[in-house]
């Protein structure tokens, strides 16, 4: 073994004291049968599933014999990990809605699979995603450390490097490669989405029924998460209205398309009430990978910090751009190099830490506060940003 391995084996009993004798094994050791079982945790929203993917292409080129498994909570989440090569198999259980009974029969079989490593992406900071992790019993078991972190946790997980909230939670999930002697491949990370021809051709099909085929649309996605507070963020619906009948007003045959699945229906309601007469559409996609197959044809899209924000950026949607909310911070930006702009929050004030961290909790503020904080983006300020990509300049 090379010397540097041999440092990072006395580094990581330094930072686990007080494990059994069963569990003083190196993470390198671990990991050196001929096809170590490998599962990925990615448990919190599925657009931080997305984000996991390019640290699942790093694992199968550290490991290309490895068995890759990855946990997931949500359907949707599952679906976009549905055909990646790098992986062997996707579970899925929802821990939310499930009797703990359920969860623990669930866990239970997964223990049985006997996992060699365990690894809970960024940015899952709730300490019952690493009680999961414990209760599946990889020998060794990654994570990184929250501010909700206690001694409780060195023996939830055993091995574990701070997060840093100034790089993305792509490069935080990268950089847990040190813990098991090992660095990043691939030259940059990038999010994959594995469509299929049916999806795609579902999205050309809808295009064309509608005659938007070749036509440059605006999509947009006006809600957000539904768990803790996460809906508060959301950009008024009023304004989304409104934005879209000033752009008709100066571009009246402009298609409009807005994205979302059932939480959105009621607001998309709303929306075809008031919205009536215009090139305006809501296209039911049968999954979210379908939807994502209709973005890829988008020349703009709107939204808050969501999945469809990352969504955009993976089909590489050539304007994207992104309402700043308090939840935004480094490590969830659009995985992209260029292509997006962020339109600043001027009640948010770069205060992003202040109202959200990953420490399982919810937004810090008020309901009133964080509407006053989204209604501080104007309509006026969102037209601005998007026109020149809408009119082709």
């Amino acid at each position: 073994m090379a010397g540097g391995d041999r440092r990072q084996e006395t580094g990581d009993r330094r930072e686990s004291p007080g494990l059994g004798s069963s569990e003083l094994l190196s993470p390198v050791s671990c990991l050196l049968s001929p096809r170590p079982r490998i599962l990925v945790l990615a448990l919190s929203g599925i657009g931080d599933t997305l984000i996991a993917t390019p640290f699942i292409h790093e694992l199968r080129a550290n490991f290309p014999d490895a068995k890759i498994e990855a946990l997931v909570l949500w359907p949707g989440a599952k679906s976009l990990l549905e055909d990646n090569p790098h992986l062997d198999a996707v579970h899925q259980h929802n821990f939310i809605k499930a009797s703990k009974f359920a969860s623990l029969r669930f866990v239970r079989g997964l223990r049985r699979r006997g996992y060699d490593l365990s690894i809970n992406t960024h940015t899952q900071g709730r300490r019952g995603y690493r009680v999961i992790a414990r209760l599946i019993g990889a020998r060794v078991r990654l994570s990184h450390e929250y501010e909700n972190q206690s001694g409780i946790d060195r023996w939830l997980v055993t091995h574990s490097l701070p997060q840093d909230y100034t790089a993305h939670s792509a490069v935080n999930n990268n950089r847990l490669l040190s813990l098991i002697g090992r660095a990043p491949m691939l030259p940059s990370p990038a999010y994959e989405l594995f469509l299929r021809p049916e999806e795609e051709t579902w999205a050309a099909n809808f295009l064309g029924k509608h005659s938007l085929t070749g036509k440059k649309f605006l999509g947009l996605h006006v809600g957000s998460g539904g768990t803790k507070n996460l809906a508060l963020r959301r950009w008024p619906l009023e304004n989304y209205l409104e934005l879209v009948k000033q752009l008709h007003a100066e571009q009246p045959d402009l298609p409009v398309l807005f994205f979302g699945g059932p939480d959105e229906r009621a607001a998309h309601s709303e929306a075809w009430e008031r919205l009536r007469g215009g090139p305006i559409f809501f296209p039911e996609s049968p999954s979210v990978r379908h939807a994502a197959a209709l973005l890829s044809h988008a020349r703009t899209f709107l939204s808050v910090d969501t999945l469809f924000m990352h969504l955009a950026a993976a089909v590489k949607v050539p304007h994207q751009f992104v309402i700043e909310t308090p939840t935004v911070n480094p490590p969830i930006l659009p995985l992209r190099d260029n292509g997006w702009s962020l339109i600043p929050n001027p009640a948010v004030g770069g205060r992003n830490l202040d109202y959200y961290r990953y420490d399982g909790r919810p937004i810090s503020g008020t309901a009133d506060e964080l509407k006053h904080i989204m209604d501080s983006v104007t309509v006026d300020a969102v037209l601005k940003a998007v026109q020149p990509a809408l009119s082709g300049a």
